[in-house]
């Protein structure tokens, strides 16, 4: 085994992952609460744009330019696709929706593999000012992208649980969560409460591309299928809790890098969301049906 000094920075780097685990599975979490979609595209939309952000720069196109490009694209992607396919999606069940999200993923992938092709084996790599400066943590350097990880990913979950809980839209999102049809009824504007949920997605799509961009290294494989590990946190909150979905980010994070030092298990730690998402509905499956009373059964 490995000893403690060799786990301390991927303590460090494990939170910073599960910041952005968590800021993406808050993302998943409101638009599942607002439409019922589970927005499989998440990881493809952070990707293309953090591709095209790096290509801004390569073009001498200032850093700044480029990042608000890539988050601009991810808000105005997915807003784009809730406007048009939004509504026809609504009344669908969960299956369709799924699989609809999961063809703009498929979309997504096959502009970026066209675009941007890996034959050449160009190195591509985004690296933000904040990984210039830092400060140690006993003998472990922790750079500020790291630390804005995790800060974003508590932000996000504190601001939105207030915002789900004492704005009038963030009040429709949870009744829409309930009931769509009662709500409309009720005179709340359904596709501007849709609407916002979808945008606010995608802008969270496009800063957790960019942020991974820089921590985990530019590769649409990779970014694109990076959104599994934030599915797995919404999973686990059942798609419900904002303060779940925020812990089991981080504990996807942290146990996903806490695996790289130890050899035999390193080649296995992909599969940490899953088999996490797997023990938890597992374990909280048994809960909810031990805890039924006789009456309920």
């Amino acid at each position: 085994m490995p000893s403690w000094q060799d786990f301390q920075p991927f303590i460090v780097s494990g939170l910073a992952l599960g910041g952005v685990y968590a800021l993406s599975g808050v993302g998943l979490v409101v638009l599942y609460r607002a439409t019922g979609v589970v927005y499989l595209a998440f990881g493809a939309i952070g990707a293309m744009g953090a591709l095209i952000a790096w290509s801004l720069t390569n073009a001498n196109v200032p850093g700044s330019v480029g990042w608000l490009v890539c988050v601009l694209f991810g808000g105005a992607v997915t807003l784009g696709y809730g406007i048009v396919f939004g509504p026809a999606l609504a009344k669908r069940d969960p299956l369709v929706k799924a699989v609809a999200t999961l063809g703009l993923t498929l979309v997504l992938f096959g502009v970026m593999d066209l675009l941007w092709t890996s034959s050449g084996g160009q190195s591509r790599a985004i690296t933000l000012p904040t990984d210039n400066g830092g400060f140690m943590i006993g003998q472990v350097q922790v750079n500020w992208t790291q630390v804005i990880g995790l800060a974003a990913g508590i932000a996000i979950a504190v601001v939105t649980g207030a915002f789900l809980r004492y704005t009038k839209v963030g009040t429709a999102m949870r009744a829409m969560a309930n009931d769509r049809e009662i709500t409309a009824t009720l005179g709340v504007p359904v596709r501007r409460v849709e609407a916002a949920a979808w945008l606010g997605c995608g802008v969270l799509g496009g800063v957790a591309g960019l942020l991974l961009a820089d921590l985990v290294g530019l590769d649409a494989t990779t970014l694109t299928f990076l959104v599994i590990s934030s599915l797995a946190a919404a999973l686990i909150a059942r798609l419900r809790s904002i303060a779940l979905t925020f812990v089991a980010a981080i504990v996807i994070g942290l146990v996903h890098d806490l695996l790289t030092p130890i050899q035999s298990l390193s080649n296995y730690r992909d599969m940490t969301p899953f088999v996490l998402a797997a023990v938890a509905l597992l374990v909280l499956s048994r809960h909810r049906v031990i805890s039924l009373s006789p009456e309920e059964a």
